[in-house]
């Protein structure tokens, strides 16, 4: 279940100390969308050629990230915790998952979910094992010291 998310780094400490909030790794992820794994198959979400798929609305809460597949075949809801997330993420996920389906997803089109947090729990194991359309992903923060000159 448990993947580790790569291809961004955090280059000073000062970066590094976004990550306290959820909307700081929020924005990081978007604005570096594309040095991400997720950034190879996927494209953040769109709506007449604008993004919106950062904080998208719906009607039982903003979806932290929605993105769509670049074949345009799956839509992927990204739920973010800035901690460790357990099992409540899941019925928060599948909450948004189900509205995507109903409201916005093209027949033909499939619907995914990912939980992005520091840590897991054997309850969101427990539960993700039963929902094979929803992975997890840790992220991992890193960064260097560099002595002033």
């Amino acid at each position: 279940i448990e993947r580790y998310f790569q291809g961004v780094t955090v280059e000073t400490i000062e970066d590094s100390s976004s990550f306290a909030l959820e909307k700081h790794l929020e924005d990081f992820l978007v604005k570096n969308w594309n040095s991400t794994d997720l950034g190879k198959d996927y494209i953040i979400y769109e709506e007449n050629g604008e993004t919106s798929g950062q904080q998208y609305a719906t009607d039982t809460g903003p979806i932290d990230i929605l993105a769509i597949s670049k074949d345009q075949k799956t839509l992927l809801v990204i739920e973010l915790k800035k901690g460790k997330a357990s099992d409540d993420a899941v019925g928060q996920i599948l909450r948004y998952m189900g509205y995507v389906k109903e409201m916005l997803a093209e027949p033909d089109q499939t619907v995914r979910g990912i939980v992005i947090a520091l840590d897991d729990d054997k309850k969101l194991r427990r539960a993700l094992a039963m929902v094979p359309n929803i992975e997890f992903y840790s992220y991992k923060v890193n960064f260097k010291l560099v002595k002033g000159q």
